[in-house]
């Protein structure tokens, strides 16, 4: 019996999961010791990834005064013999050791480190029957008592503005919330942002009230963080997640331009695929969509929407032909 478990979070600075991976003969068990959850399974193999991501969202961006900066999402993931993902364990796991984990378990190990970004999004998107994301991390406590104290933050970081403000000393709360932000980035507390960024006190639940409407209304589709589609003139097309823009697509009739949306259902999954007029996929979006949402967005938009139950040999080629995923 082997024992691996991960010596970073799965992002830089992150927490590090409480994750233990164990082998026994061909099957590996999962613990979460953060929750106490665990999971068994027999893998065909090990996929060890990273992509990039960017940080902060445009909101974020135009309140806190800082451009997105790129970053890495690390993690392992257990594949099935369909190749498709049984279980995602964020987290940096060493190299070296996983490949000795692997090697004393006798499960073939891949490595995708130097894999385009859109590639190893397309694969961990390709999600298995009973899929599950293990963390590895305790929900975060005082969750309440955070949200009142950004909130008091927020409306003293206001306050201080407005004065600072009205005896021309703009340039003083300018420095402050400079101080402020390079505080917040040492001791890790992110949350009372808004307390150096007041603003974001008034934009988020503006945001998310116009989010609704515009839901409603079909120009686009989606939850607030992510990831929601938009229509935008003329003929646009854009996939948003977490404000950070991560495909900028065309409408249209040509190869490459949207043309259709497939809401599907295999098993117990379910996900929106966008595709070309040829029936190339170009985007993969794994997870629940509610049709009624998604059927107001393509009638808006002119595109063609098709909801299918789909076979296992329809889903594996709409996996493998994704170009890109948001996993």
């Amino acid at each position: 019996m082997s024992k691996i478990l991960p010596v970073a979070g799965a992002t830089k600075g992150s927490r590090c999961p409480k994750t233990v991976l164990t082998a026994d003969g061909g099957a590996l068990a999962v613990t979460d010791n953060a929750s106490g959850h665990s999971v068994r399974v027999t893998p065909a193999g090990l996929y060890h990834y990273a992509y990039d991501q960017r940080a902060l969202g445009r909101f974020a961006q135009r309140a806190v005064g800082r451009k997105p900066t790129p970053y890495s999402v690390q993690g392992l993931a257990v594949l099935d013999a369909d190749g498709l993902v049984l279980l995602d364990l964020p987290g940096d796991w060493h190299a070296p050791h996983l490949k000795d984990f692997a090697r004393r378990a006798g499960i073939p190990l891949t490595s995708a480190h130097n894999k385009p970004s859109g590639q190893v999004r397309a694969v961990l998107a390709g999600r298995a029957p009973g899929w599950q994301r293990v963390r590895g991390l305790s929900r975060p406590s005082l969750t309440r008592w955070r949200r009142t104290m950004a909130v008091c933050a927020g409306v003293v970081g206001l306050g201080v503005m407005a004065y600072l403000a009205s005896i021309w000393l703009w340039a003083a709360w300018r420095g402050v919330a400079a101080i402020g932000r390079v505080l917040l980035d040492i001791v890790d507390v992110k949350w009372l942002a808004v307390g150096f960024s007041p603003v974001l006190l008034i934009i988020r639940p503006v945001a998310a009230k116009i989010h609704r409407w515009r839901v409603k209304q079909g120009s686009i589709v989606g939850p607030p963080d992510g990831p929601y589609l938009v229509g935008k003139y003329p003929r646009k097309f854009q996939i948003i997640q977490r404000n950070e823009l991560i495909a900028d697509l065309r409408l249209g009739v040509d190869p490459g331009e949207v043309f259709s949306l497939l809401l599907y259902r295999y098993e117990d999954l379910a996900g929106l695929v966008v595709l070309d007029r040829m029936e190339h996929v170009l985007h993969h979006l794994p997870g629940p969509w509610p049709p009624n949402d998604v059927d107001r967005f393509a009638k808006r938009h002119d595109l063609l929407l098709i909801v299918d139950r789909i076979s296992h040999e329809e889903y594996l080629t709409l996996i493998k032909k994704a170009r890109t995923a948001t996993p």
